[in-house]
């Protein structure tokens, strides 16, 4: 019953997205690419082999960079787990659906709308599962969910086949024991829909298994599968193997490399799936991270970027960001200009055959036509990002920042990545023309469902404050600024 349930809800909400015309299922799929996007959780900007990271190992994704694009201006829709998560699936700026905070039961205002296991993605929105499901697409999810623990909000019911996974935002690396009444219901990994399972090895290296298994058994078809990691977010837990493997770090910064050197393992279980089958060339493997790296708790490094976690400076919005596909795409490029996240759902419709002027309310673009024209224009003029006051707005190379606690910034990142030279009193017009393109995007808004309690603002401030100024500084070449705010390029 409950199934028959599911299925009628995932009927019903994309067939009030899409035209009648789209949800008909193409006459052949022998072209369609099979489609895996891998999400990290917490993972530093700098640390993974691609990015220039020496004392973190991650092989198999460094093969993934050198066989596809590398976007370095890759970006999520918030600088926190639960909302980022909100706009990937959805292709949309969350904010404009009321989830604009990251939904941790405990730490909300009691002036919520909603608390609980009911602060999830309202069911009024798609997801790309849904989306692709309208194509014929088998669909999976394994791993992290936190996008609502309510029965209602299930993997199952927002247009996934399969599910093995926890509803919550974090829990260990190995099995709970059974029955342990002290462990939170929505950290307990489950199977389909209620089935309680716990792993039988550490849980990034089944999680890789599972999405393996899931390729073996629908080979023949084309699928979809979510691959969201819970590495290396805390609890900082690894193996003794792992942990053997790097004898020359401490602390959290070697427990964190050995963790992602699990994930990265469990990443080549996949692709060697996918190579056993013939797959390789004809499936889309994208590889993300949900926001920056917490270096506070976890050890990660965002270098050469300033900030973290739960700020909107680049080190908490800028994110490693990999895309390939040998059967349409060169390998070995790199994409400078910005994308989101919340670009991968019209991505994958498009690639799935889905014509996308169908999509409504989507933010996000294909970005497929894009990679490789250097000539064209970028897929997006503007990006913003907001959390209460706090807000940022992007418009190529300028960035203005708002923030709770202090006048406004604005920084060019074409000369100073690491956002330590703040030129708004140089130019103040750009600072007005950004703060008003800013609040024209907040009145296209919801208010928030939830909201996290006032007092952790003062958490996030200090974070940020901790972690302004880069690990190393590389921005110490003097600037001879115009009027017009571009600089002398005879530098």
């Amino acid at each position: 019953m409950i199934s028959k349930i599911l299925s009628l809800c995932t009927a019903f909400c994309v067939a009030a997205y899409l035209p009648v015309a789209a949800q008909t299922r193409p006459a052949s799929q022998t072209e369609q690419p099979n489609i895996i996007l891998i999400f990290s959780d917490d993972a530093g900007y700098h640390d993974f082999g691609f990015q220039g990271a020496r004392d973190i190992l991650t092989p198999n994704l460094d093969a993934l960079a050198r066989r596809g694009v590398r976007f370095t201006r890759g970006y999520v829709t918030d600088a926190t787990c639960g909302p980022s998560r909100a706009g990937l699936l959805t292709g949309r700026y969350q904010q404009k659906f009321g989830y604009q905070e990251i939904n941790v039961p405990g730490f909300m205002s009691p002036n919520s709308k909603f608390l609980g296991d009911d602060m999830g993605v309202p069911l009024s929105q798609t997801t790309m599962a849904e989306l692709l499901k309208t194509r014929g697409y088998r669909t999976a999810m394994y791993g992290k969910w936190h996008l609502g623990n309510a029965d209602r909000f299930h993997p199952l019911s927002r247009g996934f086949d399969e599910f093995y996974g926890f509803r919550g935002g974090d829990r260990s690396y190995f099995a709970y024991r059974a029955g342990d009444a002290s462990v939170a219901r929505d950290k307990l990994m489950e199977r389909g829909f209620g089935k309680l399972e716990e792993p039988s090895r550490y849980l990034t290296d089944q999680l890789g298994d599972e999405a393996a298994d899931f390729i073996d058994r629908n080979a023949e078809r084309p699928f979809f599968i979510y691959l969201a990691f819970n590495a290396p977010h805390t609890p900082m837990e690894a193996t003794d193997e792992d942990l053997a493997r790097f004898p020359s770090l401490t602390g959290k910064r070697k427990t964190y490399a050995a963790m992602m050197l699990s994930m990265d393992r469990a990443i080549g279980t996949v692709m060697a799936s996918l190579k056993k089958h013939g797959l390789s060339d004809n499936t889309i493997v994208v590889f993300t991270n949900d926001n920056g790296g917490p270096t506070d708790k976890n050890g990660s490094i965002n270098w050469p970027l300033a900030g973290t976690k739960s700020n909107h400076l680049e080190g908490g919005i800028r994110v490693p960001f990999l895309l390939s596909w040998p059967a349409r795409l060169p390998e070995g490029i790199v994409y400078d200009r910005p994308v989101s996240t919340m670009d991968l759902l019209p991505t994958f419709f498009a690639a799935a055959g889905g014509d996308t002027s169908v999509l409504r309310n989507v933010d996000g673009s294909n970005i497929i036509p894009f990679i490789g024209d250097a000539g064209s224009a970028p897929p997006h003029r503007y990006l913003f990002w907001k959390k209460d006051v706090r807000a940022a707005v992007l418009d190529g190379e300028w960035k203005l920042i708002r923030f709770a606690d202090r006048p406004a910034q604005l920084f060019n990142l074409a000369r100073d990545e690491g956002e330590q030279r703040d030129l708004a009193a140089r130019f103040p017009h750009r600072v007005l023309a950004l703060f008003k393109r800013l609040h024209e995007w907040e009145l296209t808004q919801q208010r928030p469902l939830w909201t996290l309690d006032q007092q952790f603002e003062e958490y996030d401030t200090d974070r940020m404050d901790r972690y302004r100024k880069p690990a190393l500084d590389a921005y110490t070449t003097p600037w001879d600024w115009k009027a017009d705010g571009t600089t002398d390029q005879s530098e």
